[in-house]
C-alpha cells in the first residue's frame, strides 16, 4: 500500500445466492472507501446484507453465495483477481475476520493455545520454538492472561471466546480488520469491555476496521464514519457526527429515533413500521418505499442513486432535501 491510498476500496460490489427460480441479490453496487486507521461502522436490520458484504471482502461467502461484480482492491489490489492460494495467504496477513459469535468460530475440541499458534504458524508468523511466547503475547494484547492458552473454549465466558477471537484475528498484523457483530449475543457489560479491546488493538496496529452491527447507538460511540444498509444496497454514509444531529435518509432517520438516550427518556420510542421486504421480491423504485412517511410517487417508480449531499456524506433518497 502506497501513501496516502486507501486500505480498501469497494466499488459497484455485487454478490448474490443462486436459487432454483432465479438468484437473489444481497449485496447490491455497494461503493465505499476505508482510509488507513479509520473505523467505519455499517449498520441495518438483520437481513440488509452487512454480514454478506462483510464475508464477500474477504471471499468467504459460502455456497451458493458468489460475488458476480465490482471490485474489492485492498491497497491498491483488486482481491477479486487473486486466485485461492493468494487470497488464503491475504487472509490474516492483510485483511482480518473477527466472526459473528466467537462460540462458534472455535474448535470446541482444541485448546485455545494450539488454534491461536494456528494461526502464526500458516502464515509464518512465527517459528515453532517462538510461537508460545507469541500467543501468550497475543493474550496479554487482548486482556486475558496466558494461561487461557491451556483452556478449552467451554471453559471461557463468551466475552472470552470473543476476545480470543479478535487474538487470532490480529496474530498476523492485519491492515484492515473486518469486525461483524462482534458483540452479539453479549450483555451490555461486556458488550463495551469487548469494543474497548477492539479499539484498543485496532490503534495498536494502526489498522482500519469496517465494524457491522445493527446497534447503531454502540458502533456509533466508536465510529469515525456510519454508513447504513437497507435491502442490500447502501443507502446512507457519512461522518458519524453528521449521522447522528442530521441524517439525511428517512431509514437512517428512523433508526437514530429509535435509539433510547437521557434526553429522551420520558419519549415514547418510535419503531419503524411494517418490515424489511424479502430480497426475492423487492417493490418497484426505492426499496424502503412501503415504510417511508415522506414517499412520493417518484419513489414507486424510479430507484434513487447513491448521491453526494456534502464532504464525504452520500444519501440515496429523492426527498434527501426535505428535513
Amino acid at each position: 500500500m502506497t501513501a496516502g491510498e486507501p486500505a480498501l476500496e469497494v466499488e459497484s460490489l455485487r454478490v448474490v445466492y443462486g436459487r432454483r427460480d432465479g438468484a437473489v441479490t444481497a449485496v447490491d453496487g455497494v461503493t465505499f472507501t476505508l482510509e488507513a486507521g479509520e473505523r467505519l461502522a455499517i449498520v441495518g436490520e438483520s437481513g440488509s446484507g452487512k454480514s454478506t458484504l462483510a464475508l464477500a471482502l474477504l471471499r468467504l461467502n459460502p455456497p451458493p453465495g458468489r460475488i458476480t461484480g465490482g471490485a474489492i482492491r485492498l491497497g491498491g489490489e483488486d482481491i477479486l483477481a487473486l486466485d485461492d492460494e493468494a487470497m488464503r495467504r491475504a487472509r490474516l496477513a492483510r485483511i482480518a475476520l473477527i466472526p459473528q459469535g466467537a462460540m462458534n468460530s472455535l474448535n470446541p475440541v482444541l485448546r485455545i493455545g494450539p488454534q491461536i499458534a494456528d494461526a502464526l504458524l500458516d502464515h509464518d508468523e512465527a517459528a515453532p520454538a517462538t510461537v508460545e511466547a507469541r500467543v501468550a503475547e497475543l493474550l496479554r494484547s487482548v486482556g486475558l492472561a496466558p494461561d487461557i492458552a491451556r483452556r478449552f473454549p467451554h471453559e471461557l465466558s463468551g466475552g472470552m471466546k470473543q476476545r480470543v477471537a479478535i487474538a487470532i484475528a490480529i496474530s498476523n498484523r492485519p491492515r484492515v480488520i473486518v469486525a461483524d457483530e462482534p458483540t452479539s449475543a453479549l450483555d451490555v457489560v461486556v458488550q463495551r469491555q469487548v469494543i474497548d479491546t477492539l479499539m484498543a488493538v485496532q490503534r495498536g496496529l494502526r489498522a482500519a476496521i469496517l465494524l457491522v452491527g445493527h446497534d447503531i447507538g454502540l458502533v456509533a460511540q466508536v465510529a469515525d464514519r456510519v454508513g447504513v444498509m437497507y435491502a442490500g444496497r447502501l443507502v446512507e454514509l457519512g461522518p458519524v457526527a453528521t449521522m447522528l444531529a442530521s441524517p439525511s435518509h428517512p431509514y437512517s432517520r428512523a433508526l437514530i429515533a429509535s435509539i433510547p438516550t437521557l434526553s429522551r427518556r420520558l419519549e415514547r420510542l418510535v419503531g419503524i413500521p411494517g418490515t424489511q421486504p424479502a430480497l426475492a421480491s423487492l417493490p418497484p423504485g426505492c426499496a424502503f418505499r412501503p415504510r417511508c412517511p415522506a414517499a412520493t410517487p417518484r419513489c414507486a417508480e424510479e430507484r434513487p442513486d447513491l448521491l453526494a449531499r456534502a464532504a464525504r456524506h452520500v444519501v440515496a433518497c429523492h426527498n434527501a432535501e426535505k428535513p
